[in-house]
């Protein structure tokens, strides 16, 4: 297995959210990333996958260190991003950004697009007015827009043109490492292909790092290198994105890939679905967090939690007790 340089490094990160204590005097923190290892290496691209409230998005936030973690660190180039300075992290904050996920609430209805790409490249003294003007009309061009609708402003765009904006808008500064939070799933299913291949596109021209958050698991396997499956804030199984994808060893994986709609004949895997729901943040099981819905849970993954260890030669690691038994 090569290895990569590591471009981004977090080491037991968790973050926990303080909760408003309730009328009947309880208050219970919210654990939204819990005792993370990640890492990013150069001109990689890592995808990250789990439902909706398993702490994707602010794990992605917490590697940008727009969100201070509780514990843990974040490594960028070999920086810790928590000890650096405001003026140290604000000059590095520029070789790193963030794509939402909604690419109209992104941007300023009030503004020209133009004048919004441009404002990284301003703020960080990256270009004058002028220059910057110029590099604006090159960056539309780069995500398959004309020059000329710089001067629109943003409703005037489809959806899937206002998310290539907000990919020039990143790309402005230059950045070495990009944080694409679900990208194309407030776009239509004709848009999105189009938008993930623009991704992977610039990713290969442009040399980028890309964090690449998403629930399509079809999207991740074509876009990503390896990829991280997370539920209820830990990372429970990550590995090379093909080893993955073809020989899934946690539970959890085994019933998000089952459930994933496919036009593709497929024999019977054997594999039971995914029942019930995310349990709450503020009140996680004991143990392995996934034992509430797995049908594989005896009395020992209530016991303690289950480390990520090694699973093959090829860097693909699990979390789970009985991984070898069910694999």
């Amino acid at each position: 297995m090569t290895t990569v340089p590591l471009l981004v490094e977090a080491k037991g990160l968790t973050k926990t959210f303080r909760a408003r204590q309730s009328l009947f005097g309880r208050r219970r923190d919210i654990l939204a990333v819990r005792d993370v290892d990640l890492s990013v290496g150069g001109q990689e691209a890592v995808g990250v996958v789990g439902e909706s409230g398993c702490g994707k998005s602010t794990l992605g936030r917490l590697l940008l260190h727009l969100l201070a973690p509780t514990a843990g660190t974040v490594r960028f180039d070999g920086q810790d991003l928590a000890a650096l300075g405001s003026d140290q992290r604000r000059r590095l904050r520029r070789r790193m950004q963030l794509i939402f996920q909604d690419p109209f609430g992104s941007l300023d209805p009030r503004r020209t697009v133009g004048n919004q790409i441009a404002d990284g490249m301003l703020i960080h003294g990256l270009a004058t007015d002028a220059q910057a003007r110029e590099a604006v009309g090159d960056l539309l061009e780069q995500v398959g827009l004309e020059p000329t609708h710089a001067t629109r402003l943003p409703h005037e765009f489809s959806g899937g043109q206002r998310q290539r904006i907000a990919v020039a808008r990143a790309l402005a500064t230059q950045p070495d490492f990009i944080v694409a939070d679900e990208p194309v799933s407030a776009l239509d299913v004709s848009i999105q292909a189009q938008v993930v291949n623009l991704l992977a596109d610039l990713r290969q021209r442009l040399g980028l790092s890309l964090l690449f958050i998403s629930h399509d698991l079809h999207v991740v396997r074509h876009l990503c290198d390896r990829v991280a499956v997370m539920y209820l804030g830990r990372v429970v199984e990550t590995g090379p994105a093909a080893a993955l994808f073809e020989a899934p060893a946690h539970p959890y994986t085994q019933a998000l890939l089952a459930a994933t709609p496919s036009l593709a004949r497929r024999r019977d895997t054997g594999r039971p679905p995914l029942s019930g729901d995310l349990p709450s943040p503020s009140d996680p099981p004991s143990g392995c967090s996934f034992r509430t819905r797995c049908p594989h849970a005896n009395s020992d993954c209530a016991a303690a939690v289950p480390p990520l260890e090694p699973w093959a030669s090829d860097g693909h690691r699990v979390a789970c007790w009985r991984a070898a038994e069910i694999a």
